[in-house]
């Protein structure tokens, strides 16, 4: 991630953005089918004595910097605040989505969320409100990852990057190039992250504590989530659990 800016690497590093997303993102809708589900792809992960190495420390300096200061962030920040920063960084990743959707042929998610971009930037005050979705227009949120994983190419090794957490050569590419293009919507999509965080980093701590190899939950848990991202949030049977798609929009 030489490509990225310090100071976006720090804000990433605040966010803990990746490990929100997810283990915070399928929500289970119905009771899981009957049939056993069958075991977990394996992840290539040539790089694993050095992503065990990363992922601790990465456990440290969130448990001693990140947490405290998302502590403080939720203790002086009001709710109705929380929620406009929440809009505006939300707002700023839109373009992505609309681009990224483009390049896997859904146009109209492309559509939807060119409009709420333009709605929410005017009427919504710089996307601080979100207008848009009391006009019913919601879009899903994409990236360029996604898209080249629609477009069939594989996730690549697993790398865990120092601060920003775990990742795959195909999605850190996509960073990469959304940075090089313009730092404002891959800004967004770290705001976007931190605020996602703020409001689930129990839930978060409590996965990687309870597991007996944090770095094998995290890491298969990264691929998977991705994975469940590309597909749009739909599963066959025979998978696992079925996931209520309208959780990612």
């Amino acid at each position: 991630m030489s490509f990225v800016s310090p100071a976006r690497l720090l804000a990433r590093a605040t966010s803990a953005a990746l490990l929100a997303g997810l283990l915070a993102g399928p929500i289970l809708a119905d009771e899981a089918p009957k049939k056993t589900a069958p075991e977990t792809p394996k992840v290539d992960d040539p790089l694993e004595k050095l992503n065990r190495l990363t992922s601790g420390f990465n456990r440290v300096v969130r448990g001693a910097l990140i947490d405290p200061l998302v502590d403080g962030y939720q203790a002086v920040t009001p709710q109705p605040l929380q929620d406009a920063i929440g809009n505006a960084a939300a707002n700023l990743n839109e373009p992505v989505t609309a681009i990224s959707s483009f390049l896997q042929g859904d146009t109209e998610n492309a559509e939807k969320s060119t409009q709420r971009f333009l709605i929410n930037s005017t009427i919504g005050l710089g996307g601080l409100n979100d207008p848009a979705k009391e006009m019913g227009i919601e879009s899903r949120s994409e990236d360029l990852g996604q898209a080249a994983g629609k477009g069939g190419t594989e996730p690549g090794a697993h790398i865990v990057l120092p601060i920003l957490g775990p990742s795959n050569m195909r999605d850190a590419t996509g960073d990469i190039i959304t940075g090089i293009l313009s730092p404002v919507p891959l800004v967004g999509k770290v705001a976007q992250g931190s605020v996602q965080y703020s409001g689930q980093q129990d839930d978060v701590n409590a996965v990687s504590k309870g597991a007996l190899d944090p770095y094998v939950v995290e890491r298969n848990a990264y691929e998977e989530h991705r994975q469940f991202l590309i597909n749009n949030g739909q599963l066959p049977v025979s998978v696992g659990p079925k996931m209520d798609s309208a959780d990612f929009k």
